[in-house]
């Protein structure tokens, strides 16, 4: 098993570690009564991606408020190591720095655009210990998105001293560190790590298949996924998108589920011709929650190949665009639910459902909320998988692409409504003034508008369709946050049209039609968006009426344009790229990366972090950045002092590279 660099420790931050325990008694002693009970109860850490298993993205903490959010400054920031290395290797470009921390016993743990591990003081951001893979020695380019890494997972053992981080590297590896030194598991899978390019059942193409999420850990299992490319394809043939769960000490493969169903396996008969054997992706690519108590971890999936057409892969195509509840120790499904009946749109969920209780007509229940990129949110019983409000099979369009197979419906919740713009009709073209709505019509009469599922048609064949949302639309990766104590849900999406028409591929491809290019953007008049604001927005959902709360342009969006800034409009919602969610909840605020209002360009809209109300979505201001976030907020207690920290900046740029940001009061 080939190894990587390893290990750098950095003494005076071990040695800090280590009275971290000694620390946090001594606050529990000193503090008040109720700051003794928090610090026992862990909530002053964040140990997983969403702070808990449950992915409800809050914390209980309270000393940032609505009257002192805007008093955040920065009180230590930490440039990431993958400078040292693109500094040394030109060819090396590091991407957007998206990783979400993590805050356990003092130390802030988290990957780095390359793959490395880095373990922090929380309270200076020194660098305590390193670890290195050194993919980039094995690698020229991870697939799909690049160099760019989400995070690393947290386990420990309560009956021992045994602490451990994981990480899926992007050449195919499951690694175990010990938390504490940052020293590799020597007896964790062969040689010190598990070659997650083996047990999936058929060979893949290691220049298509990489890991860059967080991963799940449940008990004492801990669950992978993976990302599969789903650009430049030429063949129906693609590498499955299997989940499997490992065991956490010795790294032996628990078990697998087939997110496509093999041979006799149940769901099997929905990939038509044994279209299964072929078949690939129907991966989860984000992230998956997981209810402790009972065992279960959720399982957001993807689109099958390929995310535009499936003629070749007849039939609804189970488990895709799914959310399926297994049983995290032995992956045994329990129930499932397919949110996109063969899909042609790539709608995959992106993220990790939300897990919370609540009361809907006196019934309690155990929920999971799983909002999607086309602007829906899924509420099921997350023990039975019963939906707690009807969904109900509409009709859609069918297409006329030779060889395709139209599933003739697909499921539309009835609660709660949708949080985005869905398809899109003349009456939703921008109309700030009569020239612009006039020019508005002109451009969209280039396409097909329609309603949401739409199918796209051949180029030459008829209009690209416009697609609403499109692709990188609704939610995204950052996902979605719940307040448990209220029962409300917050989203951060986005209105991002696409327009599509397939291009058929000859032999000897054998993959039919694609998109060629990958979906395009669609142009609005004068360089505007084509529809009416808000462009990006935060909705807060009531989970126990299924009711929208409220609803907030999230930035200020184009306002300050030459074609409409004599026009004074109020905050329109959105900025520059498909970035800026990433939710935070805490007993005080709700915390959004970018969305600042009121300055003269969209980038500095971006670059900033935001606060709302979380009753009635009141903007509350934001705190400028040094860079664009692109990793998710958290926020974690130390030594009396609340911290929020987030990633920002990118490792191929010069005037904002990638470094950790740690907020507090003065």
């Amino acid at each position: 098993m080939v190894r990587g660099r390893g290990l750098r420790c950095h003494p005076s931050g071990a040695r800090r570690a280590l009275t971290t325990a000694a620390g946090a008694l001594a606050l529990a002693l000193a503090a008040p009564a109720g700051w003794a009970q928090t610090v026992a109860t862990g909530d002053v850490e964040w140990r997983h991606f969403g702070r808990d298993a449950a992915n409800t993205k809050y914390s209980p903490l309270d000393r940032i408020t609505p009257e002192n959010f805007r008093d955040l400054e920065i009180a230590w920031r930490w440039r990431s190591i993958e400078t040292e290395v693109a500094r040394e290797r030109e060819e090396i470009r590091p991407g957007p720095f998206k990783s979400v921390s993590l805050m356990v016993g003092g130390l802030v743990y988290l990957s780095t655009s390359l793959g490395q591990v880095a373990a922090l003081d929380a309270g200076t951001g020194e660098l305590v210990w390193s670890y290195d893979p050194a993919t980039y020695d094995r690698l020229d380019r991870p697939a799909n998105m690049g160099w760019q890494h989400r995070g690393v997972s947290y386990w420990e053992d309560d009956a021992s001293d045994d602490a451990r981080i994981f990480i899926a590297t992007h050449d195919l590896l499951l690694v175990a560190l010990n938390a504490r030194t940052g020293e590799q598991y020597a007896d964790f899978g062969a040689d010190g790590a598990v070659d997650l390019s083996a047990s999936l059942g058929r060979p893949i193409d290691r220049s298509r298949f990489t890991h860059s999420q967080p991963l799940a850990v449940a008990g004492d299992t801990v669950i992978v996924g993976s990302i599969v490319q789903d650009t430049s394809l030429t063949r129906r043939e693609a590498d499955p998108g299997h989940v499997r769960g490992f065991d956490v000490r010795t790294g032996e493969r628990k078990w697998i589920f087939h997110t496509i169903p093999q041979g006799e396996e149940f769901g099997a008969d929905t990939w038509h011709d044994e279209s299964w054997r072929y078949s690939g992706h129907s991966n989860v690519w984000g992230t998956m929650a997981v209810d402790e108590e009972l065992g279960y971890v959720y399982l957001p999936t993807g689109t099958p190949t390929n995310d535009w057409y499936g003629g070749m892969r007849p039939g609804d195509n189970l488990f895709a665009e799914s959310i399926i509840c297994v049983d995290a120790e032995t992956g045994e499904r329990v129930w499932h639910f397919q949110a996109v009946h063969h899909g042609l749109w790539d709608y995959d969920f992106p993220t990790a459902g939300n897990l919370l209780d609540i009361t809907v007509d006196g019934r309690e229940i155990k929920a999971i909320a799983q909002s999607s990129k086309q602007a829906f949110t899924y509420v099921f019983d997350r023990v039975t998988g019963e939906p707690v409000w009807p969904i109900e099979e509409r009709p859609v369009p069918a297409g006329s692409v030779p060889g395709e197979w139209y599933s003739p419906t697909q499921p539309f919740p009835t609660r709660p409504p949708p949080f985005d713009l869905q398809g899109i009709t003349i009456d939703d073209l921008v109309d700030f003034t009569p020239e612009l709505r006039e020019e508005a019509i002109r451009i969209a009469g280039r396409a097909q508008l329609g309603p949401i599922f739409t199918p796209p048609p051949v180029r030459g064949e008829g209009k690209p369709i416009i697609q609403s949302p499109g692709p990188g639309g609704g939610v995204n990766w950052p996902g979605t946050a719940v307040d448990p104590e209220t029962g409300r849900l917050f989203v951060p999406s986005q209105t991002r049209l696409r327009a599509v028409e397939l291009v058929e591929y000859p032999p000897p491809a054998t993959v039919g039609y694609f998109t060629d290019p990958w979906a395009t953007p669609v142009p609005g008049p004068r360089g505007l968006p084509l529809v009416k604001p808000p462009y990006k927005r935060i909705t807060a959902i009531d989970l126990n009426t299924g009711e929208q709360l409220w609803m907030a342009p999230h930035g200020d969006g184009p306002r300050n344009h030459p074609a409409i800034r004599h026009l004074n409009l109020p905050a329109l919602g959105g900025h520059g790229g498909m970035h800026g969610g990433g939710p935070l909840v805490t007993k005080t605020l709700l915390v959004v990366n970018s969305g600042a209002r009121y300055v003269e360009d969209e980038i500095a809209s971006a670059r900033a972090i935001t606060a709302y109300h979380k009753d009635n979505g009141e903007y509350l201001g934001s705190v400028e950045l040094p860079a664009i976030p692109y990793g998710n907020p958290i926020t974690y207690l130390h030594e009396g002092r609340q911290y929020i920290v987030v990633a920002v900046g990118t490792g191929s740029s010069e005037t904002s590279p990638p470094e950790l940001i740690a907020l507090a009061l003065p």
